[in-house]
């Protein structure tokens, strides 16, 4: 099976080109390949497909073999494999994910994309969309307990659930402790992405995220969206600017639009391209 290990601000996925390649089992393929020992190693499995509703489709799995609705970081580098590729040749793309179809605009120094912008939609803040089982029609700065611990959370969805925490010293926290306990709280029946911010400014912010399913990664689009709009929802940053997020993968660029979108900029990166032999749902 030939693959591309791309990443987006350290966010790294396998990306599979489906109108090539045909996996039967992708939940089985995405943990056996997302293994950093026994695999190739990745946050996991992205598909790229043929759609019938916008220019190609992105089907993502976890590392642990569950399912991701959306992902920022990743759509990015689907722009660039199918523009890189030859698969495509213009400025901007529409994807079909399981949140939508986003559009993406690309951005290419001597013919190759190094950055994209994607259209990542309007946030979901209602409590039963997102969904969290909170007692108030949205949840902004509600307290919850939490391993013994009580947080004033603010959720909302991206395409997939996040629950942002605002915190004066992300360095400090013991995410693979916290992150679990969030992640699994029965506050959250679909499971939560949980991120942890620190605002540094009104257009500067420094985030940790744990993905469910993946764990803490270096990045996170969606989180990213999510970290910058509730960072606005509370008073720390300002609506229709440019926020800063500092990850521990990189820099990414978010803004929540007058128009009512939120829009994430940030790179799009090749690691290697190879060929695996592996017989476990893929031909």
């Amino acid at each position: 099976m030939k693959f591309a290990k791309m990443q987006g601000t350290g966010n790294d996925y396998i990306y599979v080109n489906c109108f090539d390649e045909s996996i039967d089992d992708p939940p089985a393929a995405a943990k056996f390949l997302s293994d950093r020992h026994f695999g190739i190693g990745s946050d996991g499995l992205v598909l790229i497909l043929p759609s019938d509703r916008a220019d190609f489709k992105m089907d993502i799995y976890n590392s642990d073999g569950s399912r991701a609705k959306m992902c920022g970081n990743a759509a990015r580098c689907v722009a660039k494999y199918v523009c890189d590729s030859k698969m495509a040749d213009k400025d901007m793309i529409s994807l079909e994910t399981l949140s939508g179809i986003k559009y993406i605009n690309i951005y290419k120094t001597d013919g190759k994309v190094t950055s994209a912008q994607v259209n990542m939609g309007s946030p979901m803040l209602k409590s039963r969309d997102i969904p969290a089982l909170i007692e108030s029609d949205t949840v902004i700065s509600r307290p919850l307990e939490v391993g013994e611990k009580v947080y004033f959370v603010t959720c909302l969805s991206m395409g997939n659930p996040h629950c942002v925490v605002f915190s004066e010293n992300i360095d400090s926290i013991n995410i693979q402790k916290i992150g679990v306990e969030f992640e699994n709280h029965p506050a959250f029946p679909d499971r939560i992405n949980t991120e942890f911010v620190q605002p540094i400014s009104a257009s500067r912010i420094k985030m940790r995220v744990w993905e469910r399913g993946a764990g803490e990664t270096l990045s996170c689009g969606t989180g990213a969206c999510a970290a910058a709009v509730a960072c606005i929802l509370n008073g720390y940053c300002k609506r229709d600017t440019d926020i800063k997020i500092s990850l521990r993968g990189g820099e990414l660029s978010v803004k929540w639009s007058a128009d009512g979108n939120v829009y994430l900029t940030g790179s799009a990166q090749t690691v290697f391209t190879g060929e695996i032999a592996y017989d476990g749902g893929a031909r």
